[in-house]
Parts: structure tokens; C-alpha cells; sequence
């Protein structure tokens, strides 16, 4: 476990907060018949202040009464929950109460999407070698040269009018304010610098295939790393993603900041199809043999929280997995949620995603000032949005599907791939990076059968594992 210097509790800069609930969140009108007497527990029949119990662990009561009802399809009952929950919950309280508020908005769309059905809806929508990466990872250094526009990536919440807009918005915050994204990459990057050290003998061409690229924020610091290699390695992605314009963008900024380095690079992006924003294990199946391997490059295979939304099967999981095997990648780095939210029982998946945001939200609330609106936009809308995926969504239309590492080990070793050993540098850079960056009491880091697992207090929240 790494515990370190408590942390800061104030920020200088002030933020707006953001504002306005969607209409599609808020409870639905009552049903129109309702048949015998409306029984609620008895936390519903007294003011939230009764017997000197914190109105938190009420509303906690209430929210575990109203998943319930909804399973036993007692939807009087639990409109009526959703009522009192959104009343005495705010997303700009404590981080009880916006916890409390994001799940209660995800229980009044499923339970929306139960009494007035709709067509398909995408929740969704919403020495050189060993030179330090975590200190390469400095935002304030490295991240600064990425030429990225922040207009573009950032905008003011709610304020945006495209739903994708405020999606990269909040990714974009998430990686900026949180160690989760930039603790994978720095992981992951780490275990593809040692495959290429191995192979450097016989390739000075690296090929990374990444799924679901984004902003691009995993590869200036490699790219660094990489440049500071003599004689120069030459560096060729390919990157999958939906939209062909983020696509280009990333490519263009990547491009840059290579020719910055004086790096050989090399951008193709891999345009997925999608409805309603989704795609299939045989969409990405098919589109792979569109992937250009030379014979003479190294090539790695970077899945960083994008398989868990190909567990809609598993046999075509493992068939997408075999096809990547058959690739002959040298290294393939993963990092998923460290949680099941894949129960097919509802009640089970909504206490799960419970549980592990709780300690989420309460990650964030002890390293950020509560008026911090990159607090906001990732709790309501990157956060926010998973928790309605997990909560509302059912069959094919629920993409969050995160499982724990013992199942992700099964699964990649049915494929027929071995677990890389993590090295004791990987193993001290990870430190470092939450040491220098992230100096809070309560994150540690744990290694588990060659496998990190960051994780807030005593909840393991992402792990990140390399294979071959």
C-alpha cells in the first residue's frame, strides 16, 4: 500500500458551477392507475431529520428502498422515492449528496425508459530506457507542448450543445484533476517501453494499434521516451475511435508534437461504425484486417477501458482476442474498472456501482474544492453517465459492463495469452507518479499477481496488467 503527505484542500482558481437537470433525469409522471393503499418504509413517513440519524444515511436507505421497488416493479412506490431524492440531494453538495443525486437521476431514467418505452436510446450518448515516465508525465511540462486547443476539449458543462462535446469535455477534466487515466497510461506506457527494449535488436519500427485513442493524452510522454533513444526508433499508430473528425484531430496533434521531437510518425485512423453511438465485438473483428503489420515492426496493443464494452458476448470477446493474438503483438496492456457492473440482476449491479462510486466520489471530494466545476463535470457527466449505463440500461444497450481482473484473467488467458511480469522500475515509476502528482492521503497501490490495482482507502478501483 503507498500512503503519502495529507492533501490540499483549496484551489485558487474559482469556477462556476454548473446547472440545470435534464429533463430526460427527472421522475416521470405517476402512473395513471394505481391499485390498493401505497405502503412506503418508514423512512418516507418521517422528516429526513427523525431520530438524530445524518440525513445521508436516509436518503442511502431510500435510494437501496427505490432500486428495490423498481425491481419488484413497484413504480408508484419508487416515483415517489425519486421525488423525495432529487428534492433533498444536490450534484454541488456534499459527496454523499451528489452521489446520492447521480444515482436517484439513474434510477428516474430507468424507470422513464419502464413506463414510457422509447426506440432505442443510447445512454452513451451522453539512461534513456529507464528515464522516469512519471516525470515525463508532468502536466504542467510535457502536456503543455501537446499542442491541444482546451476550447476544443473543455467547454462549460451543460452549456455545450453537443452531447460528444461535453463527453471529451469531461474526459478531458477527468484526466486532469484525477490520477485514474494517467495512472493506466504511465502503467501501460512503462510495460510497451520494456517490450521494445527487448526487441530493439531486431526492429527500430514500433506499431501500437489503440483502441478507442480519444484525446491522445497516453502518448506524448511515450513519444518523449521514445525520442530520446539514439539512433531514433520510428513510431506508427493506428488508433480505432467512431468519429472521424476527433480522429483526424488527434492524428494532427499527435503529428505536431512529434515533429517537435524530430520523431519519425506515422498517424492512421481506424474509423469504427457505430448505432446509437455503439459498435459490435464483429465490427471491430472485421474492420482489424484493415491494419497494416510489417513484418520488421514491434508491434503492441493498447486496451485501456475499452474492452468491458465487448462483453455483450463473450465468445466473440474471445474471437476479437484471438484475432489480436494472431497478430503476434509483443505486448497487448490492459486497464479496466476494478468492479462488477456486469451483473445481469439488477438489484446486485446497482448495489455493486454503489459501493465502488461511493469511494469515487469520495476520492474526489478529498482532493478538490467543492465549487470546482472539473469536479462537477466529471462527477455529472463522465461518472454520471456510466452510473446511468450500469443503472438504467438493460441487454444489448448497456455498454458499462466492468468486471474484476480475476474474470479479465480468465478471459485473456482463454484467448491464449500469459501474464508479463510487472518490473520492479514499472512498479516504482507508478509510485512516483502518485507520489509527485497526486500527494493524498488515501490512494494507494497494490500488486496483485503481476497486475496494479489503484484503489481510493480499502476499494481497489482500476487495475492495469500487461500480456503477451
Amino acid at each position: 500500500m503507498l500512503g503519502s503527505s495529507s492533501c490540499s484542500q483549496h484551489h485558487q482558481q474559482q469556477n462556476q458551477e454548473l446547472h440545470s437537470q435534464s429533463d430526460l433525469f427527472q421522475p416521470p409522471p405517476p402512473p395513471p392507475a394505481v391499485t390498493g393503499q401505497l405502503s412506503l418504509p418508514l423512512p418516507l413517513l418521517l422528516p429526513l431529520h427523525h431520530h438524530q440519524i445524518p440525513p445521508s444515511i436516509h436518503l442511502r436507505q431510500l435510494l437501496l428502498t427505490c432500486a428495490h421497488s423498481i425491481s419488484q416493479t413497484d413504480f408508484t412506490t419508487a416515483h415517489r422515492i425519486t421525488t423525495i431524492l432529487l428534492a433533498n440531494s444536490s450534484p454541488s453538495g456534499d459527496s454523499s449528496e451528489r452521489l446520492i443525486h447521480s444515482f436517484t437521476k439513474a434510477l428516474a431514467l430507468r424507470l422513464r425508459l419502464h413506463l414510457h418505452p422509447t426506440p432505442p436510446l443510447s445512454i452513451n450518448n451522453n539512461e534513456s530506457w529507464n528515464q522516469p515516465l512519471a516525470e515525463i508525465q508532468d502536466k504542467d511540462t510535457n502536456m503543455a507542448q501537446y499542442p491541444l486547443d482546451y476550447a476544443e476539449a473543455s467547454c462549460t458543462g451543460f452549456a455545450c450543445q453537443n452531447n460528444d462535446e461535453i463527453l471529451q469535455s469531461s474526459y478531458f477534466s477527468l484526466n486532469q484533476i484525477t490520477p485514474f487515466i494517467r495512472f493506466c497510461h504511465l502503467t501501460a506506457n512503462q510495460a510497451i517501453l520494456e517490450a521494445i527494449q527487448q526487441q530493439q535488436q531486431f526492429s527500430q519500427d514500433i506499431h501500437i494499434l489503440d483502441f478507442d485513442i480519444m484525446h491522445g493524452f497516453q502518448w506524448p510522454p511515450l513519444m518523449q521516451a521514445i525520442a530520446d533513444r539514439h539512433p531514433p526508433l520510428t513510431l506508427r499508430i493506428t488508433a480505432t475511435g467512431t468519429n472521424l473528425n476527433h480522429l483526424r484531430r488527434t492524428g494532427d496533434r499527435l503529428s505536431k508534437f512529434a515533429h517537435s521531437l524530430n520523431l519519425t510518425f506515422q498517424f492512421f485512423p481506424l474509423l469504427l461504425p457505430h448505432n446509437h453511438h455503439h459498435h459490435t465485438v464483429d465490427d471491430v473483428i472485421r474492420h482489424l484486417s484493415a491494419v497494416v503489420h510489417l513484418p520488421n515492426e514491434t508491434l503492441a496493443v493498447n486496451c485501456i477501458h475499452y474492452l468491458h464494452r465487448m462483453l455483450t458476448n463473450r465468445d466473440k470477446l474471445c474471437l476479437l482476442l484471438k484475432k489480436i493474438k494472431s497478430m503476434n503483438p509483443k505486448v497487448v496492456t490492459l486497464a479496466e474498472n476494478e468492479s462488477n457492473h456486469n451483473h445481469p440482476v439488477f438489484i446486485s449491479r446497482f448495489k455493486e456501482s454503489l459501493h465502488y462510486y461511493t469511494a469515487v466520489f469520495d476520492s474526489l471530494e478529498a482532493t478538490l474544492p467543492p465549487n470546482s466545476r472539473e469536479r462537477m463535470e466529471v462527477e455529472q457527466v463522465w461518472f454520471g453517465r456510466e452510473i446511468a449505463d450500469i443503472v438504467a440500461a438493460e441487454g444489448e444497450d448497456r455498454r458499462v459492463r466492468h468486471e474484476r481482473f480475476l474474470s479479465w484473467e480468465m478471459i485473456m488467458r482463454l484467448a491464449g495469452f500469459r501474464n508479463v511480469g510487472l518490473s520492479s522500475f514499472n512498479v516504482t515509476q507508478a509510485k512516483l507518479l502518485l507520489r509527485l502528482h497526486y500527494p493524498c492521503e488515501g490512494y494507494n497501490l497494490e500488486v496483485v499477481n503481476d497486475c496494479f490495482f489503484l484503489g481510493w482507502q480499502n476499494q481497489p478501483l482500476f487495475s492495469v496488467s500487461s500480456w503477451h
